[in-house]
């Protein structure tokens, strides 16, 4: 088992990397459970996958389970559902300090956090993630949000696991697709500050799409490690260090916006095309050179990801897209930084990006051949 610490001031946690700790999940969960009982949080496609073997592990230590199933996809992140979950928390008598069980990917977990983080004032959650977008990234790091109609996460809070049980047999029984869309999470801790990383990517991307146990469980701890490396040092996103791991985001929370935050474009296919469109951006402006961006873009396209604006089939131009970036959670004073590099694992935040450059770039992407 990897075990690797995230050293949050006041709020330590551990995420616990191993193939088959779902089946575990109970032995793991005691010592952090006060009562004979648990509340458990997921979808129907998890629950249809992994709601048995759960309710076993809780039951083998003595715990048992009681559950709210979901339904699946990006638009149960809603008010409506949030309500949802807290009035079923509240007729469950949750207290305070109780832990919370967040069996999914992102979107239960984004959403069991946050309803976690206000109900009661804030009660405890341990995330068991689910799919490989929600192991390597959203699991780890306390952010959690709902959307709205102004845009994707705008309405949140910091509010950290207690636990966090990563089982990498879990991406068995996922789609290649969504496989693909957590992938692009992976590349995107090599494109931050880690070329070394890029490479074994390129060298072992197409072997971990293709269900090779080894790479998939370096790639989760890798990740995890970058992130917790990341976090520690700016928990709450206020020195300028965790922005980086917006890379690729600020594009393809714009492009969500425009396909409706739906099956059309997943969250991991956007970040994936919005880092190829950050690097093509960064290499317009004279920061990074065309092939280091093209670079990007092959491995991107290479292992089934989308890596230019017209494979969307967008009925919109680069200012429509542009503007969708106005409601971004990073704007400050009216400018919305940029998360641009220098070169392959040369990741910086730039303030002084215009976005009339962006929505003209955008333009140039969108007739792209």
């Amino acid at each position: 088992m990897a075990v690797i610490p995230v050293a949050i001031a006041g709020a330590p946690y551990e995420v616990r990397i191993e193939a088959g700790v779902l089946a575990r999940a109970g032995e793991h969960c005691r010592p952090f459970i006060r009562k004979n009982h648990v509340l458990v949080i997921t979808d129907h496609n998890v629950a249809a996958k992994w709601r048995q073997t759960a309710t076993e592990s809780f039951a083998s230590v003595g715990i048992r389970s009681e559950w709210l199933v979901l339904p699946a996809g990006e638009s149960t992140k809603s008010w409506d559902h949030l309500a949802q979950v807290i009035d079923w928390l509240l007729d469950q008598e949750v207290e305070r300090k109780d832990k919370i069980i967040a069996l999914g990917g992102g979107v239960i977990g984004d959403l069991t956090g946050f309803a976690a983080s206000i109900v009661k004032r804030g009660c405890g959650f341990i995330q068991i993630p689910t799919t490989l977008l929600a192991q390597v990234d959203s699991s780890v790091g306390g952010k959690t949000a709902i959307n709205t109609r102004a845009g994707k996460n705008l309405v949140g809070a910091f509010h950290q696991p207690a636990l966090v049980l990563a089982d990498p047999l879990a991406l068995n029984t996922l789609p290649l697709r969504d496989v693909r869309a957590g992938y692009a999470e992976v590349v995107k801790y090599g494109l931050i500050d880690n070329a070394a990383f890029f490479e074994w990517c390129e060298a072992n991307g197409a072997k971990l799409l293709a269900g090779d146990q080894a790479a998939r469980e370096y790639a989760i701890a890798h990740s995890v490690a970058a992130k917790a490396r990341i976090v520690a040092a700016d928990e709450k996103e206020t020195a300028g260090v965790r922005a980086l791991l917006n890379l690729g985001h600020t594009f393809g929370h714009a492009l969500e916006a425009e396909t409706g935050f739906s099956e059309r474009l997943l969250h991991g296919e956007g970040v994936a095309l919005g880092m190829v469109l950050a690097a093509r951006f960064s290499a317009r402006q004279g920061l990074m050179t065309g092939q280091d961006a093209e670079r990007v873009a092959a491995h991107i396209g290479t292992v089934g990801l989308p890596a230019s604006l017209p494979a969307l089939a967008l009925n919109c131009d680069g200012r429509r897209l542009a503007d969708h970036m106005l409601h971004d959670k990073k704007m400050d004073a009216g400018t919305l930084p940029f998360l641009l590099m220098r070169g392959i694992g040369q990741t910086f935040l730039a303030t002084d990006t215009d976005l009339n450059e962006i929505a003209a770039f955008l333009d140039e992407e969108l007739a792209r051949t």
